[in-house]
């Protein structure tokens, strides 16, 4: 069925929560969501008498009149819900018959199966939560670990929404008295003093430049850090990676090679979800397998946000590779188990450790602390953790570049508004003001369905 993307008219019916737990919801929403459900249920009394915000238990009953289940009706009346609509949430067993069977029948009374982030986009679309609050409403749906459930929190609770609307408002402000410029141009007025609009676009571009370069991290604690253990064979990769994980992921031998695929395990630490990332030894090899294999490792190095390349320290050489400014590089010498550790100098740029005894981990967890200084986190910084809005920023910020440029050369005010207006697009991208159906579907079609 091809639903179109503004069609708020329909009474729409999903499950909100997965089946196989105890209990389920289904979610009933639109203008007929009461007449609809009052079909379903028999209680005390029937929904459409009931106020708002209000609990019902009572029975679901099928197309005869036949008990279905015992159930819990949780009421909700135009305007003060989530979508905006009348909504009715239905408490249920946790049977897939139960669930299956009431959205069969709320959709033969003329409901129909909502679209993936259809009841979010309904949300937005009545004006109940901006663009980037209802992309935070799936962030915190994913959100596994302590600091992308705050990150995510943050943004659904509007801090980073109503840091873009004082930027937009300050924008708006100065485009007004530029235009006002325009109705006396043959006065010769400035309303807007050039010194003074300086250094209010030099404070908009310090906090969009603030927000841009929070993507990196933003964004490693939303997906978690990816760590690349890198190195060249048969210098304890894969026994580093079930040290840090804890448990056997990636099996280890002392035959050169037996790793030949990236092989991926996960820890928190501090809150933060670590992708420790096991690697193909880095090597020459006409061999067609472990070719592919090196091929994987670099672009594990390209992706990762932090490397981990080791050597053993029974040859302690570094094979050089590619590390951008962006990425944290550290060096470990393995298997100091089988080396004297006490002639060597503590100030040499690179951790010691033994994966297969343990020595040194606790000192590179550390060091994995300090790279990611979740502390900061705690405070009132808001973090981009979204591509979209990481390139809407980009492209405000270039167009403040432009504005800034037309200022410095004494442009017209109709020229330097218009500029400041490419921003004011751009910002108004990420929290909806300006979108389109396209971006629409992209975004809700990500959801879960009932979400």
């Amino acid at each position: 069925m091809n639903i179109e993307i503004l069609d708020t008219q329909s009474t729409i019916v999903a499950p909100a929560t997965a089946a196989g737990g105890a209990v389920m919801m289904i979610r009933l929403s639109g203008n007929r969501a009461i007449e609809i459900a009052d079909k379903l249920f028999r209680g005390r009394q029937t929904l459409c008498d009931a106020e708002g915000y209000t609990l019902h238990y009572g029975e679901l009953i099928d197309s005869d009149g036949e008990f279905l289940d015992d159930v819990v009706v949780a009421l909700f009346r135009a305007p003060r819900s989530y979508t905006g609509d009348d909504t009715v949430e239905f408490t249920i067993h946790g049977s897939e018959y139960i669930a299956s069977r009431l959205m069969q029948l709320a959709i033969e009374h003329g409901a129909r199966m909502a679209t993936a982030g259809e009841f979010t986009r309904r949300a937005f679309l009545a004006g109940k939560l901006d663009l980037s609050r209802a992309e935070a409403v799936a962030d915190i749906i994913a959100s596994d670990s302590k600091w992308s459930h705050r990150v995510a929190a943050k943004q659904m609770r509007g801090d980073y929404a109503q840091l873009l609307s004082s930027l937009r408002e300050e924008l708006l402000r100065l485009c007004s008295l530029l235009e006002l410029e325009l109705d006396f141009s043959e006065e010769d007025v400035e309303f807007a003093n050039r010194d003074t609009l300086s250094e209010m676009l030099g404070k908009i571009e310090y906090q969009l430049k603030k927000l841009i370069s929070s993507f990196a991290l933003g964004n490693a604690i939303k997906d978690g850090v990816l760590v690349a253990i890198v190195g060249e064979p048969n210098v304890g990769k894969s026994t580093l990676l079930n040290r840090l994980v804890e448990e056997q992921r990636a099996i280890v031998s002392d035959i050169a090679g037996t790793t030949r695929d990236t092989i991926e395990a996960t820890r928190t630490i501090d809150g933060i979800r670590y992708r420790f990332i096991d690697t193909a030894g880095i090597h020459s090899t006409h061999n067609e397998l472990e070719q592919m294999g090196i091929e994987r490792t670099h672009k594990a190095i390209d992706m990762a946000h932090i490397v981990l390349h080791v050597a053993s320290a029974e040859y302690p050489v570094f094979e050089r590779i590619n590390i951008s400014e962006e990425q944290h590089y550290v060096r470990l010498i393995n298997k100091v188990d089988k080396i004297d550790i006490a002639s060597q100098h503590s100030d040499e740029p690179y951790l010691y450790i033994s994966a297969k005894e343990g020595y040194g981990i606790d000192e590179l967890i550390s060091k994995l602390r300090t790279i990611i200084s979740t502390p900061s986190y705690g405070g009132d910084d808001v973090y981009v953790t979204n591509i979209r809005h990481y390139d809407a920023l980009r492209q405000a910020l270039s167009a403040l570049h432009d504005a800034e440029q037309s200022l410095r050369h004494n442009a017209p005010s109709d020229l330097l508004s218009e500029d400041l207006r490419q921003v004011l697009h751009h910002l108004g991208e990420i929290t909806g003001e300006i979108t389109s159906d396209d971006i629409l579907h992209s975004i809700f079609s990500k959801f879960c369905i009932g979400k």
